[in-house]
Order: structure tokens, then C-alpha cells, then sequence
């Protein structure tokens, strides 16, 4: 009986082993490397993003769902209404509903990870939009260069107002990374050839620009110029300053969104640097459809820039 007892032992503990390496074996397949190619019409894209209070990611939204819907897939979207936890739980879900891929636009780049790394787990692959993530394994990230549109906005005050000019910086959520990247370009320039005053976040908001900007002009009444890390703050600082007369401050955004070229062709506003959003997620469609065919995707893709001025 004893004999009996053992044998079923091992023959007990050589299942749990078996089933122990199918499981191992599984996870690892599902993590080497080789995509399941899908047609557009087989795949469903989950779609994030940040806010849809602002225009920019309004836009965004749509260069996906028409580039994707017109090719015959499915888009799934949601909104986070710039809340970390709404987005966390809005991919959860996108997860949960079987997505084939996730286009994340993070409300914030450190906060997203842990849903970056859920996705990982689910083996969902993840691009991220216009801002990236700390952590999580991404397929790729795409998004204008935007320490190079800082550098661009700081050369543009320089040219029409001169060097050691003094300046105001609105800056964007902190630790979203369109926010650290505008802020270090623009810095790149300005830290050597203006003086800047005052460098505070409004929350990429246009109501918080301008009130933050009301209350920077209770400290500094002598302004050349303000930039501004997107075009929202940027008409909201440009309603402080007109409301206090002050109409010759020169003020630059940053997206190019709509209400910022009516006012750049209505001579309030100065200049933007213009993303072009809908383009962004034309491109986000057909790096899906490039990952799906089995062909290379880089780790970054480049979004096109334009400085628009009225001229």
C-alpha cells in the first residue's frame, strides 16, 4: 500500500509539474515577439484619451476613428476628463472588453503605468499619443517633437521683441511629459537669451490660464511676452491681458487648435506652434495596421510641427 501511495505521489506531483510548464509556456508565448496577423476589418482599437474638453485631443480622437472606421475597423473609446483614475479605469474596462491594441494618451506620463503594465499582462500592445509613459512596455510613442516646438516658440519672441526680453511661461498638467518637454525646449533658449519672470502651470486649462495669468500680473506688470504650453492657456492668458489693457504683450501657444487660428487671423493672438492632431492619429491608425501585417515599427514616430503666425 505504501508502494501504492508513492507512486501516486510522484504521478500526483509530475501533473502539477506538467501543468505548471504548460502555464510557463503559454505566458512565454505569448510574450516572444510574434504578432497574430489581423486584417484591418478582424481589429479592435481601444482609444484613451486625456480630456475631451480640449479641442486638440477632440481632434485626435477623430484622426482616429476615421482613419480606422474607414479602413473597416472598430474603435472603442474613452474619455479620462483629465483624471488619472477615470483613465486607469476606462482602460481596465477596454481591456477587460478584449481589445486588440490600446492608443493611450496619458493624463499623466508616470501615473499611466500601472494601466501600461496591465495591458502588458493582458498582451495588449500599447502606443501612446502626443504625451508618453515612465514606465510599461510600449509598441511605440507618437507625438510631435515637442522640445523642439519650445525652442521654436522662444526663437519666435526673440525675433519680434530682442533678447533679455521678460517673459511668462504657462506651463501644462505637471509630470505629463508634453509638459516637461515643451517647458525644457523653451528653457533651452530662454535660460540663455530672456528673462524669464515667472514659469507656472495652468493645467493646459484655458479658465486656470487665465486666472493663473490674473495673478501673475498682480507681481510683474512689465511683460514682453508669454508662452504659453498650449493654445487653451494661451487664450485664456490673452483675456487677463486684455482686460488689463495690457494689448501689446506678445503671446505665443502652442497646438493649433481652431479658436487659436481664428484669433492668430483676427490679430489678438501672436503665433502657435501647430500640431496637427488629426494627422497624429492617421498615423497611429496605420502604425496598428503596420504592427498587425508583421512589419517593424519604431520606437518613436514623429507627428509633423508648423509655427503659424498671421503673416
Amino acid at each position: 500500500m505504501k508502494k501504492v501511495l508513492g507512486l501516486v505521489s510522484v504521478l500526483f506531483m509530475f501533473v502539477l509539474s506538467a501543468c505548471g510548464a504548460a502555464t510557463l509556456e503559454g505566458d512565454q508565448a505569448a510574450d516572444n515577439g510574434e504578432v497574430e496577423e489581423k486584417t484591418p476589418e478582424e481589429i479592435t482599437i481601444g482609444l484613451s484619451i486625456s480630456t475631451l474638453n480640449n479641442p486638440f485631443f477632440g481632434d485626435l480622437q477623430r484622426g482616429v476613428v476615421e482613419a480606422a472606421e474607414g479602413s473597416g475597423s472598430t474603435v472603442r473609446s474613452v474619455d479620462a476628463q483629465d483624471d488619472t483614475a477615470t483613465q486607469i479605469n476606462g482602460i481596465d474596462d477596454l481591456i477587460q472588453q478584449g481589445v486588440d491594441i490600446l492608443l493611450i494618451n496619458p493624463v499623466d506620463s508616470d501615473a499611466i503605468t500601472p494601466a501600461i503594465e496591465a495591458a502588458n499582462s493582458a498582451g495588449i500592445p500599447v502606443i501612446t499619443l502626443d504625451r508618453s509613459s515612465e514606465g510599461g512596455d510600449v509598441l511605440t510613442f507618437i507625438a510631435s517633437d515637442n522640445v523642439e516646438g519650445g525652442e521654436m516658440a522662444a526663437e519666435f519672441i526673440i525675433d519680434l521683441v530682442g533678447e533679455d526680453a521678460s517673459v511668462v511661461q504657462l506651463e501644462g498638467v505637471p509630470g505629463a511629459s508634453a509638459t516637461n518637454e515643451r517647458g525644457e525646449g523653451f528653457r533651452n533658449v530662454a535660460d540663455e537669451r530672456l528673462n524669464v519672470l515667472e514659469s507656472q502651470s495652468a493645467n493646459f486649462n484655458r479658465s486656470e490660464g487665465l486666472t493663473v495669468m490674473e495673478n501673475i500680473l498682480q507681481s510683474y506688470s512689465d511683460i514682453d511676452a508669454v508662452f504659453a504650453q498650449n493654445d487653451e492657456m494661451a487664450l485664456g492668458a490673452l483675456e487677463s491681458l486684455e482686460a488689463a489693457g495690457m494689448t501689446d504683450v506678445i503671446v505665443v501657444g502652442f497646438d493649433g487648435n481652431d479658436d487659436a487660428l481664428d484669433e492668430i487671423e483676427a490679430g489678438r493672438l501672436d503665433a502657435t506652434i501647430a500640431q496637427q492632431p488629426n494627422e497624429m492619429g492617421r498615423i497611429a491608425v496605420d502604425t496598428v495596421y503596420e504592427y498587425f501585417a508583421g512589419g517593424a515599427v519604431e520606437d518613436e514616430i514623429a507627428a509633423p510641427l508648423e509655427l503659424i503666425t498671421a503673416e
